[in-house]
């Protein structure tokens, strides 16, 4: 750490330390992070399939392969369901199973309950069933990584296309920077509501699907950010003596000027990354989201307004939603207020004068 820490910058040095001495912004780090590496392995956590079993002597992987109900004393040779009493009685009298914690997948319907659907929590399903009879702990966890992905993956798409255009609509200046100006508003004026809503008619909604639309429109954000910091750093010093030198564009831009443009961009990204997942949210709870049974906050929202004689649905995904976005709201804080030195100085004479007076 202290090789790693003795190649960074000074100016890197100081940000990193102005965003450690924010205790809210870097606990919230490590939280999110924690919870989105958990639900790397959901499949592990969640799931209606043994993680390994031994039966009659042999070794079994349920998760990677599908193995018939023959293979266990069942008479027809279709995928084995190991949730039904018969297998799991087979299983325990010939072997054992190792299963998850929760032994529900997100789109598994329990067909051995007791209570009609939606049920309340209780010690089979920890935060209740929805109305179909899924465990709704479970698809919380699904749901959780799959709007983490989703906001991931728009928010690099977004960074990359919102950085290129503001740069080069910066950079060059001019008829480009007219030109694009004219584009850009023109493209930002459209409502992206209605075009999903419109397109969600004649296609069927997918993750990449809803992915590739939401791109249009995203990185538009970013320009005015990028395009201002390449405005005012093309006619800094450094850069006109890289013109004068016969340096390319590319170059030029790629080295000199995009790594000072970044540093307003980054801060931005916390605030993209959840208006990405709010966004996602508010399309499946209006029912033009994902396609229907993938694990969606928005969905289990949506039933919560349906199911007001159930509120744990209801309350599940806004706690879940909450804490989400408020850990992503306060990342976006300390990263805002780590590359921005006047709260630096500011701390900075705050730390001194107490140390003055002590």
């Amino acid at each position: 750490m202290a090789t790693l820490s003795s190649r960074l910058s000074p100016i890197t040095r100081r940000r990193l330390a102005a965003f450690k001495a924010n205790r809210r912004a870097r606990v919230s780090l490590w939280l999110f992070a924690t919870l989105f590496i958990v639900s790397l392995f959901a499949e592990l956590i969640a799931n209606d399939k043994p993680i390994i079993m031994q039966y009659d002597g042999q070794w079994y992987f349920p998760m990677q392969v599908d193995y018939p109900e023959t293979d266990f004393g069942g008479f027809l040779p279709t995928r084995t369901d190991y949730l039904d009493p018969l297998v799991q009685q087979q299983i325990k009298d010939q072997g054992w199973a190792l299963w998850p914690i929760i032994p529900f997948s997100y789109q598994t319907l329990d067909m051995n309950m007791t209570r009609p659907s939606p049920a309340p929590p209780d010690s089979r399903h920890w935060l209740g069933t929805d109305d179909q009879g899924r465990d709704v702990s479970a698809r919380v966890i699904y749901g959780f990584r799959l709007s983490v992905a989703f906001a991931l993956v728009l928010t690099v798409g977004s960074l990359v296309v919102g950085v290129v255009v503001g740069g080069v609509q910066g950079y060059f200046g001019g008829k480009v920077d007219l030109i694009g100006q004219r584009f850009t508003e023109i493209w930002s004026g459209l409502p992206v509501l209605f075009l999903l809503i419109i397109l969600a008619s004649f296609v069927q909604p997918g993750f990449w699907w809803l992915l590739g639309i939401m791109l249009l429109f995203s990185w538009l954000g970013l320009v005015d950010i990028v395009r201002a910091e390449f405005l005012r750093a093309r006619n800094l010093e450094y850069v006109r003596a890289a013109k004068a030198m016969g340096l390319p564009s590319r170059l030029i831009m790629w080295r000199h000027v995009l790594p000072n443009a970044m540093v307003a961009t980054l801060t931005f990204i916390p605030f993209l990354f959840t208006g990405a997942i709010g966004t996602l949210t508010a399309l499946d709870f209006l029912g033009f989201g994902l396609p229907p049974g993938a694990p969606s906050l928005g969905e289990l929202a949506a039933q919560g307004k349906n199911n007001l004689h159930a509120p744990w649905l209801g309350i599940t995904a806004f706690m879940t939603l909450a804490i989400m976005l408020s850990l992503l709201v306060f990342i976006g804080e300390g990263l805002r207020d780590a590359f921005d030195p006047r709260h630096v100085q500011q701390r900075q004479a705050g730390t001194a004068q107490e140390t003055h007076h002590a």
